[in-house]
């Protein structure tokens, strides 16, 4: 399994957004540097997770992003699903879709091995908090 750069380079802000939460608006090419991201790259990133209401966005000198929630209550699956719409991307299994596989499990033999990964990979995007990343980075 691979996550896209998309999903990678959004969850490194989202852990560098966290780090400064209180401090107020971060200004974008703060955030660029200090996680070695393309500035205008992140400029895309951060749409989706503004429209998916994980961040709040301040304009004028002053400006820049912030989270819109505390980190312990932002996971990595809300920023994953508000990158890419579904945590895994297979029509059977898929967030969005929320679908049975067509195919079903009697005549698909892996359906119900990726109906597991899906659950369990779910299960453990949604347990970890953006605060549970910045707590493993400081003991590191």
């Amino acid at each position: 399994m691979k996550f896209s750069a998309k999903e990678q380079y959004g969850l490194r802000a989202m852990v560098e957004f966290a780090r400064r939460y209180g401090e107020g608006p971060i200004p974008l090419h703060t955030v660029a540097q200090a996680q070695a991201i393309s500035l205008a790259y992140l400029e895309h990133v951060v749409v989706p997770l503004r429209k998916a209401g994980l961040l709040h966005s301040a304009r004028g000198a002053y400006g820049g992003y912030q989270l819109a929630r505390a980190p312990q209550s932002i996971t990595i699956g809300d920023v994953i699903r508000a990158l890419e719409g579904s945590v895994i991307s297979l029509d059977c299994v898929s967030d969005a879709l929320n679908a049975p596989c067509v195919r079903g499990q009697s005549t698909c033999a892996v359906c119900r091995v990726w109906e597991q990964m899906h659950q369990k990979l779910t299960e453990a995007l949604d347990a970890t908090t953006l605060s549970d990343l910045c707590a493993d980075q400081i003991l590191s």
